[in-house]
């Protein structure tokens, strides 16, 4: 029987409108109004939605493996906290102490609309409440499920994954890094969070332990984050802020090192490529029923335009 073609434009608006139905439902629910406005603002009506939609990836691939139905509940869970975690991180990387950056979105960031103490209030919410979706209560039997899923997130938000890269960063500028170096930094301020986006997709849907195809996600998760990297490097230097939706030429501004700095504007559209294959490449090898999704995901990432 032959399968039916699979609709990827279907897929993502399926998705996306269940992201941001949680996210609209969960965000600030009980907070002050200050408050809930700030965090409102940060994560409502704006992003790529790049992780959750990796989550959500992830999470069909696992259920497919396995055989059986998908557990939604958790994977839109996974997926929203993943976001919150990229939002809060956002929050705080355009506050003047960090990049002082004063557009993210398309409009004014967080901390020139509302203040630095704000700001830094609704960032720390904000990544509270991932940790809180992750872990409804009355959900015992899934108790390993939601352990699972905030260790892999904790770890990648933490020292070792994204604010540890952060503070490479804030350590780097100025200075003449290698390329080993830069990749070192960006697989842990940008790569963590995307390859925990694939993870906790996976891990959403309590897969047995010696379930095949993980090892191969993971390499897959390893070569989109960096490749989002490289291309957001680039685009740094070849699009203009109302593209971006951010300051352009920033990076330059800051005499940060980037992957065009170090390897030029060809050879690292040249590595993007080379990372989308070594991820496709990966999803080909892990013989998993249903990675059209992930596929078309990886593709995205090189080829967007912002």
């Amino acid at each position: 029987m032959k399968m039916p073609e699979f609709n990827f434009s279907a897929w993502m608006h399926q998705g996306l409108a269940q992201v941001e139905q949680g996210l609209a439902r969960w965000v600030g629910e009980a907070a002050p109004t200050a408050l809930r406005d700030a965090m409102r603002y940060a994560v409502l009506d704006g992003g790529k939605r790049l992780r959750p939609l990796l989550v959500l990836a992830a999470a069909q691939a696992a259920a497919q493996a396995d055989d059986k139905s998908l557990n939604e509940a958790y994977a839109i869970r996974a997926a929203c906290a993943v976001e919150l975690i990229h939002a809060y991180s956002l929050v705080h990387d355009d506050m003047p102490c960090m990049d002082n950056d004063l557009l993210r979105r398309g409009k004014p960031t967080v901390h020139v609309q509302f203040g630095e103490a704000m700001a830094l209030l609704a960032g720390d919410a904000l990544q509270a409440l991932a940790f809180e979706l992750l872990t409804p209560e009355g959900d015992d039997a899934l108790a390993g499920v939601q352990a699972r899923l905030c260790r892999a997130l904790a770890v990648a938000a933490g020292g070792q994954g994204m604010a540890g890269g952060q503070a490479i960063d804030l350590t780097s500028v100025g200075k003449a890094l290698s390329e080993d170096q830069l990749k070192r930094m960006h697989e842990a301020k940008t790569g963590a969070l995307l390859k925990a986006s694939v993870h906790m997709g996976w891990l959403s849907q309590d897969p047995a332990p010696d379930q095949a195809g993980w090892p191969q996600l993971e390499r897959y998760g390893h070569a989109v984050g960096l490749a989002f990297q490289v291309v957001d490097d680039i685009l740094d230097v070849t699009a203009d802020s109302a593209t971006l939706g951010k300051t352009a030429g920033k990076d330059a501004q800051d005499n940060k090192p980037t992957y065009v700095s170090i390897l030029g504007l060809e050879a690292s559209r040249a590595y993007a490529g080379q990372l989308r294959d070594q991820a496709l490449s990966a999803l080909a090898e892990s013989h998993l029923p249903d990675v059209q999704a992930l596929r078309e995901l990886a593709l995205m990432v090189v080829d967007r335009q912002h």
